[in-house]
């Protein structure tokens, strides 16, 4: 059997028509048909009844449907999990991390585990929170570092996957200031609605600001007049005086401190973020496991290093789920 058969299967049991699965399935509906039929063969029974349109799945169909997705998803696990096999014994460590953290909370979160990360490789995969996401779930990684709130749980919260809160962020509203220093895009006070520059639908400090905020800003009018995946991209535009955004402080500071952006709302609508660091489901090599028991039980592996990164200890902030 060629396992792309169970792709076509599945595009046809979910359009019920040869020509849009065929489409679909970049094909030819009469390459696509054969190869339908191929796989009939090779099951030994009809899996659609084509005597209407659109074509309905037989009962056969009906128990294979979950069995093809069942399939695929173990296809789809098996590069991650020959990985886990092989990197049992291995040093490397396999890390995604959203764009954000990745410019300003990773380097210096590392530089408190040098006693773990200077014994074999370490790999970063910098993404959006969605690609991230499922890197993690394809044990394609060990770990994620994203940004987190407790009103608003994830995707990895809702499938089970084990975390520690390794540190803490804030979400703040800021604009490029007038020559005086006050917000050239307040919150509060425009006299009409205020340049909005947003985040997209797969951004996960988007989710969170979309669903933690104070309801009250709704009331406020506003104008959107740009929207993008990534805080650094708000971030460039915000100091090009294009608007209003909510970044996160960990890629700020500095910005903040210098002058170049200022807070451009009353400081009760900061959002209080967690920095949370997930693990891949299933064992992981030792240098991981390592890793994550340090991070779990910072009291009896706290590397000398700590204190020197100027990140929060993880002895006062770490606050695990159950594993």
């Amino acid at each position: 059997m060629n396992l792309s058969w169970l792709d076509d299967f599945l595009a046809l049991s979910a359009t019920g028509n040869f020509s849009r699965a065929a489409d679909e399935r970049h094909m030819t509906q009469p390459a696509f048909g054969r190869r339908v039929r191929a796989l009939e063969d090779w099951m030994g029974t009809d899996l659609f009844d084509r005597s209407s349109q659109p074509v309905r799945l037989t009962e056969a169909g009906q128990w294979f449907q979950q069995v093809a997705q069942d399939l695929l998803d173990q296809v789809a696990r098996i590069p991650g999990e020959a990985r886990a096999v092989a990197e049992a014994h291995s040093n490397a460590l396999r890390f995604a991390a959203t764009h954000a953290l990745s410019f300003s909370f990773v380097p210096g979160w590392l530089r408190q585990y040098e006693a773990l990360t200077t014994q074999g490789t370490v790999q970063l995969e910098s993404d959006v929170l969605q690609r991230c996401e499922a890197l993690l779930g394809q044990s394609k990684v060990q770990f994620l570092l994203c940004h987190a709130h407790a009103q608003v749980p994830g995707s990895l919260d809702t499938q089970g996957f084990a975390s520690v809160q390794v540190g803490t962020d804030t979400l703040i509203p800021v604009s490029a200031p007038h020559s005086d220093g006050s917000a050239r895009h307040a919150l509060l006070g425009s006299p009409g609605p205020v340049a909005w520059l947003t985040y997209s639908a797969e951004s996960g400090l988007g989710r969170i600001l979309r669903e933690a905020r104070d309801p009250s800003q709704a009331k406020i009018a506003t104008h959107t007049v740009f929207t993008a995946h990534l805080a650094s991209v708000l971030r460039t535009l915000v100091l090009d005086g294009r608007g209003l955004a909510w970044l996160p402080h960990s890629l700020i500071e500095d910005d903040l401190r210098n002058g170049r952006l200022v807070e451009a709302a009353p400081a009760h609508w900061q959002l209080a973020l967690e920095i949370r660091l997930y693990r891949a489901q299933g064992v992981l090599g030792r240098a991981a496991e390592g890793l994550w028991a340090a991070v779990r039980f910072p009291e009896t592996a706290r590397p000398p290093s700590s204190e020197a990164s100027g990140w929060p200890n993880p002895a006062g902030s770490a606050r695990a789920n159950a594993v």
